[in-house]
């Protein structure tokens, strides 16, 4: 028995040794940009004394806030939209069969396996055609700017979205809605109160998916953004051309902070939307959630 205990104890401590390894490789230069927010020097390798001086920087630069007013304002609309149509699309390709289903199933992924590049190049020559075409047709001067941003991050968030509440329904019990229908609930009370509160949390996590997404584009953003719609991962990606300073380490871990915050939040989310779907398998709550109009 000694022999035997002896070599898997080896492994487990290979094993633990391998995982310390990667969380090291992983988070430690996270730990280093958030420790170097904080340093006083103008030099973003040398350690000299703590301070808020890049963090009050930060917030007086208007360009800053001015391209971080830009990726809240993108990532809150094409968020929304993006949750709105992907849930729809996953419900119609999951659920239903129609004629051009297939074409329709394989195109939905095209924005997850192409490059960003090539994405890039699509949206950039499609905006310009038709926004020639309007300019002439009509008289008007559409150009690049927060609309050519936020309609080209609905166009791949949708994607993202539609896989992961696809995922949520091939795991739906779809007794639940048979029991409410047997509760005499229309189609439309079905949805709103089963159907939804079930796939929710698949719903949370593909709208968090295109949040992250949105506030974290640069290459299709920088081809199809116009003069005076810099985000903010576009203007980091600039000063970073110009050279690494702490600022950027500010900026990174403001960034940071709330894509964490975003995570807990949609995790709190997620959790209710699963207690609540616990609740719905009692035919008495299901039939009081009905009920409740």
């Amino acid at each position: 028995m000694n022999e035997g205990t002896a070599p898997k104890r080896l492994v487990d401590r290979l094993l633990g040794l391998n995982a310390w390894v990667l969380y090291l490789f992983l988070y430690a230069p996270i730990a280093l940009l958030i420790v170097f927010s904080f340093n006083e020097n103008d030099n973003v390798g040398i350690w000299t004394e703590p301070s808020l001086r890049w963090y009050g920087e930060m917030f007086a630069d208007e360009r800053v806030m001015g391209a971080l007013r830009n990726s809240l304002i993108v990532a809150f609309i094409s968020t929304i939209v993006s949750t709105v149509v992907g849930t729809m699309l996953a419900i119609a390709l999951e659920r239903y069969r129609f004629r051009g289903r297939g074409t329709l199933d394989g195109i939905a992924y095209l924005p997850i396996i192409i490059p960003d590049v090539t994405m890039a190049v699509m949206l950039l020559i499609f905006f310009f055609q038709a926004f020639g075409m309007v300019n002439d047709a009509f008289g008007t001067q559409l150009r690049s700017g927060l609309l050519t941003i936020t309609l080209s991050h609905i166009a791949f968030s949708i994607s993202f979205v539609a896989v992961v509440v696809r995922a949520r329904l091939a795991q739906f019990d779809s007794s639940m809605e048979e029991a409410a229908a047997d509760l005499y609930a229309n189609r439309w009370q079905t949805f709103r109160k089963v159907t939804l509160p079930l796939i929710a949390p698949g719903v949370a996590g593909g709208a968090l998916l295109a949040l992250t997404i949105s506030l974290d584009d640069v290459v299709v953003t920088q081809f199809v953004s116009g003069a005076g719609a810099t985000t903010l991962p576009v203007y980091v990606f600039g000063l970073v051309r110009r050279g690494v300073t702490p600022l950027i380490n500010a900026v990174s871990t403001v960034m940071l902070v709330a894509s964490m915050v975003l995570v807990a939040i949609s995790l709190g989310f997620q959790r209710g939307a699963e207690a609540r779907g616990q609740r719905l398998a009692d035919p008495e709550a299901l039939l009081e959630e009905i009920t409740a109009d």
